[in-house]
């Protein structure tokens, strides 16, 4: 197949699932919203800056990267300010890059186009392809596309509803997101398929260690997100500490940030947590086997990679209480879930966890089922390869796999 993929190109999240793609021999494109290094053996790669992205990119910016405004508003606007201001401008910038776009698809020529989020792929696609009526789009759907941004002003909620309109295809990471992109207008007829969003966890990269893990130490994977309740996760700390101060906490991808490193001042924690920067996956493997808990106090997600990551390893989990999550993590049996804005309740769940290693043992048992079951790497994507085929031959004028064999529908 040739497929172009419009993606964040320094997302691991992006590049794992693409990889499978190169590795199989496809003839891969790749139009990244962010400017990036090339991370794989492209056919073709474009990096095409949208909603503002220029500003957080690194990395040397290719062909079709154009100056957008906003960089230094954006650049000292704290995560959620920044989000916010995406929201409400970023679709202003997708026509000047639509048109752009265009002219890539009518080069490659490609047989499906494969858009890695709504906001703003999606919308970025979906208005190129306009031009290409006949060309398959598959979009798909990261955990806060509908929750947080489709609702956050109408001009995000109208170009919301153009994507799903112009989608040929889904892919969401949970049913909860498939049951929101009915609502919001993705017909029940066309096809859809639910896998994790990174394309599964690689078990030979995230696995348990062998001996004993440390009981007195927590991971909190996120780093810093306009939708993770991280002041509720540094104002938890002190409370671990009074019963148990041994309590080791580990934090990547929150080394430099501010606003960490002035909780933790205030809050006279500093001998008690590390930040670390952002981390490869091996390393993010390694440090999972050193914690026995991860920590997700999200307000928005789907079905987070670094919850199966951690899952895999052995972690127990303890989550914001989303819909999306007890798809995977049944309360008490294989996981905890707590109100993301109450540090109390997620104080007690620490201590929960780290102060019943039975519970703990029987949840690294079901999880790592689970993983076997729902989310091993080559299982997901030789499911996505059959439905990206499927696509495929729909556009060929082929009889197209039924949607329920997909999750769909």
């Amino acid at each position: 197949m040739k497929i172009l993929f419009v993606a964040d190109g320094r997302s691991p999240i992006a590049l794992n699932w693409i990889a499978f793609f190169v590795d199989q021999g496809h003839e891969v494109h790749l139009v990244s919203t962010f400017p990036c290094e090339p991370a794989l053996q492209f056919a073709s790669l474009n990096c095409m800056p949208v909603a503002f992205s220029q500003m957080k990119g690194k990395g040397t910016r290719g062909k079709g990267a154009g100056e957008l405004g906003g960089g230094v508003l954006l650049e000292v606007l704290g995560v959620r300010a920044r989000t916010a201001v995406r929201q409400a401008f970023g679709v202003l910038t997708v026509p000047r890059a639509a048109r752009q776009l265009q002219s890539i698809v009518a080069e490659i020529q490609p047989d499906l186009v494969h858009a890695m989020r709504i906001p703003y792929e999606g919308m970025l696609a979906a208005q190129a392809l306009r031009e290409f009526p006949e060309l398959p789009l598959l979009v798909s759907v990261w955990g806060n596309d509908f929750t947080l941004h489709a609702a956050s002003n109408p001009w995000m909620g109208s170009a919301t509803r153009r994507t799903l309109a112009r989608a040929n295809a889904l892919h969401v990471d949970c049913q909860r997101d498939l049951r929101l992109a009915h609502r919001w207008g993705y017909h029940k007829g066309k096809p859809a398929i639910v896998l994790p969003g990174n394309g599964g966890v690689q078990i030979d990269i995230f696995y348990p260690p062998e001996g004993e893990r440390s009981a007195e130490t927590v991971i909190n994977p996120r780093g810093f997100r306009a939708y993770v309740r991280n002041d509720t996760f540094f104002q938890a700390i002190p409370m671990v500490l009074a019963r148990r101060p041994g309590v080791k906490f580990i934090c990547p991808a929150m080394e430099g940030e501010p606003r960490a490193r002035r909780w933790i001042n205030e809050l006279g924690i500093a001998g008690a947590v590390e930040l670390l920067p952002t981390l490869p996956r091996s390393q993010m493997a390694d440090l999972f086997r050193r914690a026995s808990v991860a920590v997700s106090p999200s307000t928005h997600d789907g079905t987070p990679n670094t919850l199966l990551e951690a899952m895999a390893c052995g972690c127990f989990p303890i989550a914001g209480d989303l819909e999306s999550l007890r798809e995977w993590i049944t309360p008490g049996v294989n996981g905890l879930l707590v109100d993301p804005g109450d540090p109390c309740a997620l104080a007690d769940a620490i201590l929960t966890a780290l102060e019943q290693p039975e519970l703990r043992r029987q949840a690294v048992s079901q999880n790592l089922n689970l993983i076997a079951e729902r989310a091993e790497h080559s299982k997901v994507m030789a499911e996505a390869q059959r439905f990206y085929r499927s696509i495929c031959e729909q556009k060929h004028g082929a009889e197209m796999f039924h949607p329920d064999e997909y999750g769909g529908a």
